[in-house]
């Protein structure tokens, strides 16, 4: 049987992990925060990828990342995944292209497919438009607040 490689913790450290185990706004940063609390009660890191629904080499990849760099670097680092194919460059000619065919998106996709030189799908244009476009233009032209009564609930007065 192989040595147990058991993380030594402090209070404030273990108190650190607790915290991002419980309240992280990351599912994966939680995770990784278990298995260093894991790792500190004497588990072995095949009991402890099992608990925790990863492998054994994982484990002990953020057990070193932990060593060397401490709860930071327990965190995702920015810029992983896959980059967006629409970048924030394109907005102005996505914006004047679905301005042209405001009810074919499918023919503003092939007209900025050529125009950007980029292949995408049309739910990406789709999201695109939404998160970008319409929100910067929904910003800029939206009415003041109306003056409507709010009508409230007829049951609750009673």
């Amino acid at each position: 049987m192989s040595r147990i490689n058991v993380v030594e913790l402090s209070e404030a450290q273990r108190a650190a992990l607790e915290v991002g185990h419980h309240k992280a706004t990351s599912l994966a940063f939680g995770r990784r925060c278990q298995m260093i609390l894991l790792k500190s009660q004497g588990r072995t890191s095949s009991q402890v990828a099992e608990i925790v629904g990863s492998c054994e080499m994982s484990v002990h990849n953020w057990v070193h990342r932990y060593q060397d760099q401490g709860i930071e670097g327990l965190q995702t680092k920015s810029g992983r995944g896959r980059k967006a194919i629409l970048q924030e460059d394109d907005l102005e000619s996505v914006r004047q292209v679905v301005a042209a065919h405001r009810q074919r998106l499918s023919v503003a996709r092939a007209e900025l497919e050529q125009v950007l030189g980029k292949s995408f799908s049309q739910e990406t244009l789709a999201r695109f438009v939404k998160k970008t476009v319409a929100a910067t233009s929904e910003s800029a032209s939206a009415p003041a607040k109306s003056r409507c009564r709010k009508f409230t609930n007829s049951k609750s007065k009673a």
